[in-house]
């Protein structure tokens, strides 16, 4: 009989294995020795071994699911029920045992982890259907925030599925969010078309009476009705965008035609005004010779000629026109003095008025004069402070009546 640790093959050729629970037949061998039957059925659990020992790297280093590893641990521990190995068995079902506490463990691991990932997936998604939501509400930058709708949903199809009740309540809420948006969003285009198609009929009326004002020769009127118009225009919004750029251009070929016109007149005025400032600069240059005036009669005619060619040579420029106008007001306020000096000194009614006054101030002086000696001889100090006082006033009143009469003679 040839026996091992772990097995023994009797004369007869059966072959045992040793367990804990005794021994167990696995064979029998009648084909060659003894020890060749112990090396077979040892080769048979150095197998199981192997099995063994590639799950167990698997298991712990790879990411095998629980559920094949499972099923590869019900396959040894059927395969370990009665095997026709030589070896120790007891010792290789505990370490399929363990690999199933592994196994178990790894489930656990799996479950929180997959668990951990639809909580996180799940927050995503509630951060993508609460972003949409506020989009859908609040958002008035059309374009971006339809882009950023866009990429949401790409971010929605690329986070992990959660459980299916979860995910359908928030995708309806993320359908209902962008059914809102697209509302909104054609209700606002759809008002905006609304006030673009008032805002070209109004500017379709201001073109036509900007038309109809482009030929008007009213300058100053038609520039004001135009400056109106403009504000008009600004205020009436926009409309399409190649619309509104076709009617501006005709509102403004409207006004170019007018301003145009106008700037044309007024270099032709500007012209005429230059040569009218022209005339007026000797005009003004003749009448200043006027002065000093030796010959009233004389200057006079002169300066009636000069006024009438002064009216007849038209407007002038504004910044010169005050500087012209004050000097020949000038001249003529010079003469018309000489004029009423001449006036006065031929008036025998006022010499005649002149002489009397300067007759009774002389009287009332030698009176005052007379009344003053009596007060200085009284003594009396306030009848000589209000005679002294009364004959300076008569006094001063006829060195000016003096100097009138001698204008007059």
């Amino acid at each position: 009989m040839t026996g091992d640790p772990w097995g023994r093959v009797d004369s007869d050729g059966t072959v045992y294995v040793r367990t804990n629970e005794g021994e167990r037949v696995v064979g029998s061998w009648q084909a060659g020795e003894p020890a060749e039957a112990l090396e077979f059925f040892k080769r048979k659990y150095d197998a199981l071994v192997t099995e063994v020992d590639l799950l167990e790297q698997r298991i712990t280093t790879t990411d095998l699911s629980p559920a094949q590893a499972d099923t590869a641990i019900a396959k040894l521990r059927e395969a370990l029920v009665e095997p026709h190995v030589i070896g120790d068995i007891d010792g290789l079902r505990a370490r399929v045992e363990e690999l199933g506490k592994l196994s178990a463990a790894r489930r656990e691991e799996v479950k929180a982890a997959r668990e951990h990932a639809r909580h996180e997936a799940r927050e995503v998604k509630e951060r993508i259907v609460a972003e949409a939501e506020r989009i859908a509400a609040e958002a008035t930058h059309w374009k971006n925030s339809g882009e950023r709708l866009r990429q949401l949903v790409e971010e929605w199809k690329a986070a992990p599925r959660i459980e299916r009740p979860t995910e359908a309540a928030l995708w309806k809420r993320m359908s209902a969010a962008r059914s809102a948006f697209a509302k909104r969003r054609k209700a606002y285009f759809a008002d905006l078309e609304g006030q673009r198609e008032q805002a070209r009929i109004s500017k379709e009326k201001l073109i036509a009476e900007a038309e109809s004002l482009s030929n008007s020769t009213e300058w100053g009127p038609t520039a004001a009705r135009y400056r109106e118009l403009m504000r008009e225009w600004k205020a009436s919004g926009r409309a399409a965008r190649d619309v509104d750029d076709r009617l501006w251009a005709r509102f403004k070929e409207a006004q170019d035609v007018f301003f145009a016109a106008r700037s044309e007149a007024f270099a032709e005025r500007d012209a005429e005004l230059a040569q009218n400032a022209q005339v007026k600069e000797e005009l003004l240059a003749e009448a200043e010779r006027l002065l000093p005036v030796t010959n009233l009669r004389t200057a006079r005619s002169a300066l009636r000629g000069i006024q009438e060619r002064w009216e007849e040579a038209g407007p002038v420029p504004r910044d010169s026109r005050d500087r012209l106008e004050g000097g020949l007001r000038r001249v003529e306020e010079t003469i018309r003095k000489a004029e009423d000096s001449e006036w006065r000194r031929s008036n025998p009614e006022a010499r005649a008025r002149a002489e009397d006054a300067v007759n009774q101030l002389r009287t009332a002086i030698a009176g005052l004069e007379s009344k003053l000696e009596k007060a200085q001889a009284s003594g009396s100090e306030k009848a000589v402070r209000e005679a002294t006082e009364a004959l300076e006033a008569r006094r001063a009143w006829l060195v000016e009546a003096e100097h009138t009469l001698n204008e007059l003679s």
